[in-house]
């Protein structure tokens, strides 16, 4: 009977160690799903206004910026997020609210870059909006995945 009680001790931590990286492991998942997701928006986007005219040209250098370039930094800045998210999931008791106040933030100072490069309004504005699409897709995504009990 011991034994029993032994046994069940140790799974009792075990299984609130598994419900824990089940939870982590969902939230990559979806977090891998929704950075896809957002790069492709992204791209998508970019590629549409360059379509319609907007050159992409930032007087710094002279250079346009290509269209991989969209997708490189998406994902890169979406895998950050999914990271930040999956930091709160295991350090906040509140990791949903905490998740939305700091991607705000984060996205909102994104806005610096665009805004102080000397680009034309068009483009600026552009890229504003660019900033906005992944923002759009990772936010909601991960806010709905880190507030689910069963992630």
């Amino acid at each position: 009977m011991d034994s029993m009680n032994d046994t069940g001790a140790v799974a009792g931590p075990a299984s609130g160690q598994a419900s824990h990286t089940h939870r982590l492991r969902g939230l990559a998942v979806t977090g891998v799903i929704a950075t896809l997701a957002a790069m492709v928006a992204t791209t998508l986007a970019a590629a549409l206004a360059q379509a319609v005219g907007v050159d992409f040209e930032v007087p710094d250098g002279g250079e346009t910026i290509p269209l991989p370039g969209f997708a490189v930094v998406t994902g890169f800045f979406s895998v950050v997020g999914v990271v930040i998210a999956a930091a709160l999931l295991r350090w906040s008791a509140r990791p949903a609210e905490r998740f939305v106040w700091t991607a705000v933030s984060l996205t909102a100072i994104s806005f610096v870059p665009p805004l102080l490069s000397e680009a034309n309004t068009v483009t600026t504005t552009v890229l504003l909006g660019l900033h906005l699409v992944p923002a759009a897709v990772m936010i909601p995504t991960l806010t709905r995945r880190l507030r689910t009990r069963t992630a």
